[in-house]
Parts: C-alpha cells; structure tokens; sequence
C-alpha cells in the first residue's frame, strides 16, 4: 500500500519540476543563437586563417614589429627615408615596410648574437670570447638585412635595363598604329611581365586617380634609378612641355637603346677572356702542374733518397 503511494509522490515531484523548469526557461532569442554561432565561426575561421598564412607572417613579422619601435628611436629620420627608398627602389619584397625592415634587422641581429654566443661561448667553453663574437655577430646580423636588400635592388634594375628595349618597341609600335600615350603604355602593361610593366602598371593607376602624367613618371625614375629608363622618361617629358611628337621620340629612344643594348653586349663579350683568367689560374692550371710535373718531382725525390 505504501509502494504505490511512495511512486504517486515521486511521479507528481517529477511532474512538478518539469513544469517549473519550463516555466522559469527564457525563451531563445533566434537572433541571438544566430550571432552565437557566427561568432564561434568566425573564431575558428580566424584561426583557421591565422593558422594558413606562411612562418613569417605568424612568427617573425609580429616579433618585428615589435622590435621596430626601439629600432626607430635610435634611427635617425634621413636613415628611415633612405631605407623606404631602398625597399621602393627593390619593389618592396614580400610587402615589407620601413617598420618591417627595421624590425627584421632587429631580429636578424639577436639572432646572429644568440648563435654566435651559443657556438663560439657556451660550446667553445669561454664566455668572454663568446660575448665578443656575440657583438660581432650582431653586427653581422644586423647588416645582413642590408645587403640583401642591395642585391634586390641590383637584380631588379637589371631586369628592368634589359627588358626596355622590348618594352619601348612595343610602346613605339602601339602609339604608331593610332593610340595615345596612356592606352599604349596600358597595351604595353597587358602584354609584358616583370618590374618594368609593374612600375608602368603602378603609375597608370597613379594617373587614374588624378596625378598628372608628368609627375607619375618622375616618381617612376625615382622608384627605379635606371639611367636608360631615366633618359627615355626625360625625353617623354620634354616632347609633352615642347609639344613634339611623341610617335618620334619613342623612335629614336627605341633605336638608341638598342644601340645601347648592343653595346652592353660587345662590352660584356670583350671582359669575358679577364674573368675567365682567374678559374683558369685557380683550378685548372694547378691540376696541369701536377698532371706534368707530378712524376718528375717523384722521380727527383727517389733520386735524392738513392744518393743519400
């Protein structure tokens, strides 16, 4: 009797919390669920994404820019504007700034003095010494930056000496078969690759937003300091302020730097027997000597040995 009244209780308790449960529960706001869920979303996408980007963008880039700051206080302000026009004139490498740049040798230079210091101290057993070579590695580490930058720099006004001819006899062609100046270098960006169309490209887009033609170009010279390119710009300059025609400029500019191009070519052909004299006399001459003279000498040496 008791049994079924003890199951009765329970059964009603049960009932009766359910319903307080349910009449206590706020009712779910769809749009908040909604919000809840992109921002969980979006929390893994963001870390999906940060989680894709390359090393350097997740590691040595935050760390840089963290380092810029002390770079900067001790970097005088005529060194930031030559850096900038160093990375300018190099095309800015994997989107680096000034900040950037600095920040880099910043981390360059700590990690040259650790390895110095690890190798040259804590292994080599001196710690003075390693603290020496740390400094020096330092140095190094800081200024390797530097010259890589330079290389960038060279290679990159190579390609763009060497890829002018080509480019300005497109260019010559375009604006003879009826174009104007703007559509032909337009063509001549369609049609070509490398830094040469980038910085046309570049400041196409410079005189779409409003800059006049004539400054677009002076900032290409400054952004690249290549004298043929800087000849060929002046000369469209002062055919736009002369009102010359531009048809003709482009031809002589055209047939003199081919002449050019022809005579960078003799010049490199007339100093390639000096630059093969040094692996001539560095490795290919000591293996003649010991080829020819080799048994001689072991004959000598035999000789002495029998006489003595």
């Amino acid at each position: 009797m008791a049994l079924p009244l003890i199951v009765a209780g329970i059964a009603a308790l049960a009932i009766l919390f359910i319903f307080f449960g349910l009449a206590g529960s706020r009712p779910v706001d769809p749009v908040q669920a909604r919000l809840t869920q992109l921002g969980s979303m979006q929390a893994r996408n963001l870390e999906e994404l940060e989680l894709q980007q390359p090393f350097f963008e997740r590691t040595v880039r935050p760390l840089a820019l963290r380092l810029s700051g002390a770079v900067q206080r001790v970097t005088s302000p005529r060194q930031t504007s030559r850096t900038e026009r160093r990375l300018a004139q190099a095309g800015n490498p994997a989107d680096l700034k000034t900040t950037d740049f600095l920040g880099l040798k910043a981390v360059a230079a700590i990690v040259a003095a650790i390895i110095a210091f690890v190798l040259l101290g804590l292994l080599g057993g001196n710690a003075v010494f390693g603290v020496l070579m740390a400094l020096v590695g330092a140095v190094v580490g800081y200024l390797v930056p530097e010259f890589w930058l330079g290389r960038r720099i060279k290679a990159r006004r190579k390609a763009i000496l060497l890829a002018i001819p080509d480019t300005l006899d497109l260019l010559t062609i375009s604006v003879r078969a009826g174009l104007g100046f703007d559509a032909a270098l337009g063509k001549v960006v369609e049609k070509t690759v490398g830094p040469l169309a980038d910085e046309f490209r570049r400041g196409l887009a410079e005189i779409r937003v409003g800059k006049s033609r004539r400054e677009a170009l002076r900032d290409i010279v400054a952004r690249t300091e290549v004298p043929a390119l800087a000849n060929f710009i002046g000369a469209i300059i002062q055919a736009e302020q002369l009102g010359v025609s531009i048809s003709k400029v482009l031809q002589v500019q055209s047939e003199q730097l081919r002449i050019e191009r022809r005579q960078r070519a003799e010049e490199m052909a007339a100093k390639a027997p000096i630059k093969m004299l040094f692996p001539l006399v560095g490795c290919i001459f000591p293996s003649l000597f010991i080829v020819i003279l080799g048994p001689a000498i072991i004959l000598i040496v035999l000789n002495i040995g029998k006489a003595q």
